[in-house]
């Protein structure tokens, strides 16, 4: 049976702890080496990944590149516009077609309904890049930095600031199946979907929502934010106004434990979502986190291929 990875529940909490515990081994084992070294056992040699973009990328599509070139594989980049996907071929004519010439498809998206349709038709696996509705191998490479830090997942205050996105969606599914949990705190009317609190309250974790920034900040073992208004949103003035009092600040980072870590997923707009003292200060983690996307998409790899 083919395995996708369209979000996180598709591997399961037994599945993600596999893929941390890989993604661990592998990145100490390579510790200093040339980053287009070879890992020793090249676990997907011979193996191919077609990248498909129809949003811009730059973490995504150089961390699955070099993903696969550390595994052993190789990669293929298609963009939307210059594709037949993008001329109006059907996307289960697209899923057929490249089923039969490559070993797996990485989607980067809008519509979330798009990675379905694809994971649906195709005959290989598939990954989500990132859809509006979820991002899952951010996640993952999140979840991997907090790792390296010595947080133990089980039982974590996560707090998140600002918009009830994507990245936030897929936090809370993480919250339900490893055991943590999540303070909201966002503006009325950007709450997060609630399907995703709901699920994630059904697995035992603890989903609090509240519009006082300083509230979710308070105490909290990590603080996490993103950018307010992602590609192709409109209505930018009156979202970036409501936003603006859970800025990530310096008085708003003091409020968590002292140890806390600071994440965003990247790019990040200086100055609106975080300021320059926090995203490049001691709490910051961003650029471990960043780069920790190639070795925790090298181990997504390796599941949906069926080796762990």
């Amino acid at each position: 049976m083919t395995r996708h990875f369209l979000n996180l529940v598709d591997a399961g909490g037994d599945g993600l702890a596999a893929m941390l515990n890989d993604a661990l081994d592998r990145k100490t084992a390579r510790a200093s080496w040339p980053k287009g070294r070879v890992d020793a056992d090249a676990p997907l040699a011979g193996h191919v990944l077609a990248m498909v973009f129809e949003k811009n990328s730059t973490r995504t599509r150089v961390s699955f590149d070099m993903a696969m070139r550390q595994l052993g594989g190789s990669a293929i980049t298609l963009e939307a516009g210059t594709s037949q996907l993008g001329r109006g071929e059907t996307i289960a004519d697209t899923a057929r077609v490249l089923s039969r010439m490559v070993d797996a498809i990485m989607l980067r998206t809008d519509d979330h309904a798009k990675i379905e349709e694809l994971a649906h038709y195709a005959t290989v696996p598939v990954i989500n890049g990132l859809t509006d509705e979820s991002h899952p191998c951010q996640i993952m490479a999140d979840l991997l930095t907090l790792l390296e830090r010595g947080k133990a997942l089980p039982g974590l205050e996560v707090a998140w600031l600002g918009d009830g996105n994507n990245v936030l969606n897929s936090i809370l599914e993480a919250a339900g199946l490893l055991h943590f949990n999540v303070r909201v705190g966002t503006p009325q009317g950007y709450e997060p979907d609630p399907r995703y609190v709901e699920q994630a309250r059904a697995r035992g974790a603890t989903i609090t929502l509240t519009g006082d920034a300083a509230a979710a900040a308070r105490g909290a073992d990590v603080v996490v934010t993103d950018t307010w208004v992602s590609m192709g949103q409109e209505h930018a003035h009156n979202k970036l106004a409501a936003m603006a009092p859970f800025q990530v600040d310096e008085r708003l980072m003091g409020l968590a434990g002292p140890q806390a870590t600071f994440l965003h997923c990247l790019p990040a707009h200086r100055g609106e979502e975080v300021t320059d003292a926090v995203i490049d200060g001691p709490h910051s983690a961003v650029w471990d986190e960043a780069e920790n996307r190639i070795h925790a998409q090298k181990s997504v790899l390796r599941w949906v291929f069926g080796q762990l």
